[in-house]
């Protein structure tokens, strides 16, 4: 019998669901994954959305992982300098096939040291502040530069979830898992990114925006000065 597929995506408080939900829908279909949604405790962790997810293992128990995720969200300032969360991803990237990310995920790899040298996306509001771990901002919806492949903002993360899907088990498995999910894209607005919702609307988003702008350049900062 074949090995499982060792997955694991990362929960925090404070995550953003769907970036840790819709790689897992996605990724728990390829054929042999064993899942594994991790946090410090087995307790449940809120998320953004107003619900929590339970965990279904920990740091100390979980098993070398073929692939690693780590998904976005406001909680992901109070990563940038948890050691023992970046002490785990140090871990499991040394043995992992893949160190992925959705969102501002790609900050927390950064801030863990994984992403120097290496291109990657991150949402379009914070891409920005990659280059402060050495790494290369790319504005699209999934990037793959050697191991690392990360997704955009949110929505992007069944794109990269597909997307790692095919290269575990192949593009025909990733194409009927994208079938079978019925992921046919129609939004009903054009406005899914800074380029076609016009200047006026991207304004507004990023005055909206600019307490956690704050509170992430200030996260990112000392991060960064850990790091190097």
């Amino acid at each position: 019998m074949a090995e499982p597929v060792q997955i694991g995506i990362l929960l925090y408080p404070n995550v953003t669901q769907l970036d840790a939900t819709g790689p897992a829908q996605v990724l728990s279909r390829v054929p042999g994954a064993k899942m594994h949604m991790i946090w410090k405790t087995l307790a449940p962790v809120p998320t953004d959305a107003g619900f929590s997810i339970v965990p279904t293992t920990t740091f100390a128990d979980c098993p070398k992982l073929d692939v690693i995720c780590v998904p976005g969200g406001g909680g992901q300032v109070a990563l940038m300098t948890d050691e023992e969360t970046l002490d785990f991803l140090r871990t499991q990237a040394a043995t992992a096939r893949y160190v992925t990310s959705v969102c501002t995920g790609s900050l927390v790899l950064g801030a863990a040291g994984l992403l120097k040298g290496y291109k990657s996306a991150c949402h379009w509001a914070w891409r920005d502040m990659l280059p402060a771990f050495g790494a290369i901002p790319v504005a699209e919806r999934v990037v793959r530069d050697r191991n690392r492949i990360s997704g955009g903002g949110v929505t992007a993360g069944i794109d990269f979830g597909l997307t790692v899907a095919a290269e575990l088990a192949g593009e025909e498995v990733a194409k009927s898992i994208q079938l079978v999910l019925e992921y046919d894209p129609q939004p009903p607005f054009d406005s899914g990114s800074p380029e076609k919702a016009g200047v006026e609307r991207v304004k507004r988003i990023r005055e909206r925006l600019s307490g956690m702008l704050e509170t992430r350049s200030k996260a990112n900062a000392e991060a960064a000065a850990k790091l190097a």
